[in-house]
């Protein structure tokens, strides 16, 4: 005996827009998700973009593992991540403006709490340093005050959780090849290029 097969009704994907629109409208104050994500476009290829209620949190690139990304914060800062393309529409706006060459640093609230210590004081003094501009690691070690630390710089960049609002792409060799980048070198370069059609980049010895 054949059984019949049950039609499935369509599922409505305006239905599904209309209802995840309602659920991000509603996660506010208590009902808040620890972090909120979503992906932006770029000539880098996708960019997540993820934020908490202090403010963004982390922008990670296609090679890092969106999945990865997003288990590794909820393990680290909350266990409710919730998709809210619209609350993250001015990152992604900077962004699109960012990479239509415009030289505004990212002037929202960040949220650092993956970094600390030495790595977070590299990161602080990385916000100043100004585009089209580029500083060598034992330069930045020596303006954080630890001279020899040319090292641990490095990696401080290389685990920077917020590349590009935090521009660890304009720190480079002492020799002045581009070193690492968490993005890939091909991206790195990309950057600074982009940087430099806008005016020729510059060594900042005191940044």
């Amino acid at each position: 005996m054949t059984i019949p097969a049950l039609d499935t009704p369509a599922v409505d994907p305006g239905l599904l827009e209309r209802l995840h629109a309602r659920l991000e409208a509603g996660a506010t104050g208590d009902a808040a998700p620890d972090v909120h994500y979503r992906t932006v476009d770029s000539p880098l290829g996708p960019l997540l973009v993820a934020a908490t209620e202090r403010g963004v949190l982390r922008v990670a690139f296609a090679r890092e593992g969106q999945d990865a990304v997003l288990d590794a914060l909820a393990e680290r800062v909350g266990p409710r991540v919730l998709r809210t393309p619209g609350r993250l529409d001015p990152v992604a706006r900077w962004l699109d403006r960012y990479f239509a060459g415009s030289t505004d640093p990212f002037a929202q609230p960040l949220d650092l709490r993956l970094a600390r210590g030495f790595r977070l004081a590299v990161l602080e003094r990385l916000r100043g340093v100004p585009y089209g501009t580029t500083v060598s690691y034992g330069t930045l070690a020596a303006a954080v005050e630890h001279p020899k630390a040319v090292r641990a710089v490095g990696t401080a960049c290389a685990t920077n959780p917020l590349p590009l609002l935090i521009p660890c792409h304009r720190v480079v060799r002492s020799d002045g090849t581009i070193g690492a980048y968490l993005g890939g070198t091909a991206a790195k370069e990309r950057l600074l290029a982009l940087e430099s059609a806008r005016g020729a980049i510059r060594q900042d010895p005191g940044a």
